[in-house]
């Protein structure tokens, strides 16, 4: 109820925002988790032909979302989410409708570009929107983005008991009424120009030290973030033998999602330096993996042996609720307000980058602690990251790099408040 309420006290373009993005994460996961299984089973795809599908939608989205950021400046967000949303709609028609390569590929493309689009444009415009409450709106968008990637792995898994075609047009519905509704609701607002051309915006993000440091930092955030859906899960089913314990992984962060994020936001807003909490945030997402490291590799599976693996899971959605909204608070303060998006969609490219570099480090130290019998190798990488990401943002808030806290709007004595 406390979620419902602090929703309300936002405007309705911030509380569109908000489910929006709960159908974005719906609508995601329904389909994408199973896509690689309809390739590969029900189109007798190749695991290569299957990695290029795959890899072309990824590369789609992490490598447009400086245009997404962009267009978001100079266009309009609305605009910017609209056109995002309409494209994965088309996108994830066309896998529901087409079963060659050429319509796969660019079903990929689409859906890539459609996330590339609106990520950036959704984040600018909540914290244009969201003013002095940005931290709080973001926490909110964490909340809604969770619940969201619990809901649509659950549907999804129900609607193919049908077919992947089902699960596809079901996917691509939720984002058709996602557009109509941003159509309708999203008011339009002014866009200020930068007085640059968009490569002049460009280098002169990119030019920004600080902010790129930042970004690479989040290498941590972002690699550790994506072991929910790799390394936990596995941790979670090879620690009970059972299949479903991969779903209480979600569970039990949905659960401390909506019971503690807006909680630990509020309390921590007030309490010291923003930079310092996204520092700690950090360092407990890192010490999540450690308690997994007790039961890795045990050679008899029981239930008692997911205790461990689901107080890491815990603990690292708990390390993202500290440190995610102060995240997003920060960016936009990097640079100019005209240039929010931009600095959102730059912020997603070289992050994005970095995370999959850590991906592929954390992929390689799956393959060698099972090859070389050293099970826990795995978790104490993913330990490193984080705690190595922490580091470096202490280090950059120690060298005074990134930018101050916002400075509070001193209310009015009642004497003085304006009647208009």
């Amino acid at each position: 109820m406390k979620t419902w309420r602090e929703m309300r006290a936002f405007p309705l373009a911030v509380q569109l925002l908000l489910v929006n993005q709960l159908g974005v994460n719906t609508g995601f996961y329904l389909l994408i988790p199973y896509l690689a299984t309809h390739l590969g089973e029900n189109l007798g795809m190749s695991a290569a032909v299957v990695g290029i599908v795959l890899g072309v939608r990824n590369l789609s989205q992490q490598g447009l979302f400086i245009i997404g950021g962009s267009a978001a400046d100079r266009l309009g967000a609305r605009g910017v989410i609209i056109a995002g949303c309409a494209l994965r709609t088309v996108g994830f028609a066309l896998f529901a409708l087409g079963d060659g390569l050429p319509v796969l590929l660019a079903a990929s493309v689409l859906s890539g570009l459609a996330g590339a689009l609106f990520n950036p444009a959704v984040r600018a415009y909540l914290a244009q929107e969201a003013g002095e409450r940005k931290a709080e709106a973001f926490a909110l968008f964490n909340v809604f983005a969770t619940t969201g990637a619990l809901i649509g792995p659950l549907l999804g898994s129900a609607l193919l008991l049908v077919d992947f075609r089902t699960s596809a047009l079901t996917a691509a519905g939720i984002f058709a009424v996602l557009t109509v509704a941003q159509a309708l609701v999203l008011p339009a607002r002014k866009v200020e120009p930068s007085g640059t051309g968009v490569l002049g915006d460009w280098r002169e993000v990119l030019g920004n030290r600080a902010f790129l440091a930042f970004a690479l930092a989040m290498v941590g955030m972002f690699t550790l973030e994506n072991q929910l859906y790799l390394l936990l899960p596995a941790g979670a089913r090879e620690a009970t033998g059972w299949d479903g314990a991969a779903g209480i992984v979600f569970l039990v962060g949905t659960v401390a999602n909506l019971a503690l994020q807006l909680r630990i936001t509020r309390s921590l807003k007030s309490r010291g330096n923003r930079a310092r909490w996204i520092a700690a945030g950090l360092a407990v997402m890192g010490l999540a993996f450690l308690p997994p490291t007790l039961v890795a590799g045990a050679g008899s599976p029981g239930l008692l042996d997911a205790v461990p693996v689901l107080l890491g899971a815990l603990l690292l959605y708990v390390g993202v609720m500290v440190a995610s909204p102060f995240v997003m608070e920060l960016i936009p303060r990097f640079g100019r307000p005209e240039l929010t998006g931009t600095y959102f969609g730059i912020f997603y490219v070289v992050s994005g980058i970095a995370s999959a570099v850590g991906n592929t480090v954390v992929g390689w130290a799956m393959d060698a602690g099972e090859h070389g019998g050293h099970a826990w190798f795995p978790w104490a990488s993913c330990a490193a990251f984080g705690l190595a990401s922490a580091g470096g943002v202490a280090w950059l808030h120690r060298r005074g790099a990134l930018p101050a806290d916002p400075v509070p709007a001193t209310p009015e004595p009642d004497g003085e408040r304006s009647t208009a």
